[in-house]
């Protein structure tokens, strides 16, 4: 989620491609936790060696939120061509899949750009392939919403086929809830439909693959003075417009900080409680966000 607002790119990670660039001619995957460079760091590497970029942030692709997330600016696009930032409308139904299916003639017809984000399971599904899983009925989905409110978790849990629920995380209530909607919608489990994987569209190997793993002082430094920036910028405008739609469970109302200016603007929290919280919300995604690039993409190249 990092460009846009210009804070200097790591000088540390842009020696390290300038001492030692990417093949030209290869994509580009850079992935790296929020906050910590990497639109900038792209579009360095999108001008050097004339490569378009692509978006691979799950918050980047909804169309309200330009400052919140960090969205590039018009300066940006203007210098480099960027794909699927901010295409999403409110309400279109949006996933793993649709990225994928959008970013596959992108590749074809750009086989050197630089693909970037912070949304891991994006990649995962670019370089290890994604079980083709149909869409996910409405009236399933509201049956799912019903149940985890009437009856919770463990519930949900309990109900799942054993080997899907031997390999997800179970902590997680988004990854279970998704797993009890395959499971009720198609008669096969989760784990059933991703042993029929089709080959990925761009495996690890045919990739320049990056992942950014910056000091975490450093990296809830930045995030508190980014987020100080967006309100500069305009943030609290962004969440005050989508006041009147405003839906605590729809996919872009995830957007990072969203929730805690949506509490002060209805009047629930302080101001400085509201900031507070919402940098403290980032440095959390943040982390969670190096966990799972330290857990699964521990084969690709680390810039400090």
């Amino acid at each position: 989620m990092g460009g846009g607002h210009h804070m200097a790119t790591p000088l540390a990670h842009l020696a390290a491609l300038q001492a030692d660039p990417p093949d030209p001619a290869r994509p580009v995957l850079l992935a790296g936790p929020t906050a910590s460079g990497k639109s900038d760091l792209a579009l360095w590497l999108a001008q050097a060696q004339g490569r378009v970029i692509i978006n691979a942030d799950a918050l980047q692709v909804h169309a309200m939120w330009r400052v919140l997330t960090a969205r590039p600016d018009d300066s940006d696009i203007a210098r480099v061509p960027h794909h699927l930032y901010g295409m999403v409308a409110r309400g279109q139904d949006w996933s793993v899949g649709h990225w994928l299916r959008a970013v596959t003639p992108l590749i074809a017809r750009h086989p050197n750009a630089v693909i970037v984000g912070g949304t891991g399971l994006y990649f995962r599904a670019l370089t290890e392939g994604l079980a083709e899983i149909p869409p996910i009925p409405h009236a399933i989905r509201a049956e799912a919403d019903a149940l985890l409110a009437d009856q919770g978790l463990e519930n949900m849990r309990d109900r799942l086929d054993p080997a899907t629920h031997a390999k997800i995380d179970l902590q997680n209530p988004a990854r279970v809830q998704r797993a009890w909607e395959v499971l009720r919608a198609t008669g096969r489990g989760l784990a059933d439909w991703q042993v029929d994987t089709p080959p990925p569209v761009l495996p690890r190997d045919q990739a320049t693959a990056l992942v950014m793993r910056p000091q975490v002082g450093w990296l809830n430094a930045r995030i508190a003075a980014r987020f100080q920036a967006m309100l500069d910028k305009g943030a609290l405008e962004e969440v005050r417009a989508m006041l009147p739609v405003w839906d605590a469970r729809a996919p872009w109302a995830r957007a990072i900080g969203a929730p805690e200016l949506v509490a002060y603007l209805q009047g629930n929290i302080s101001w400085d409680d509201a900031v507070s919280s919402a940098i403290r919300a980032t440095q959390n995604y943040g982390k969670r966000q190096r966990t799972w690039f330290r857990n699964r993409l521990s084969d690709w190249d680390a810039l400090p």
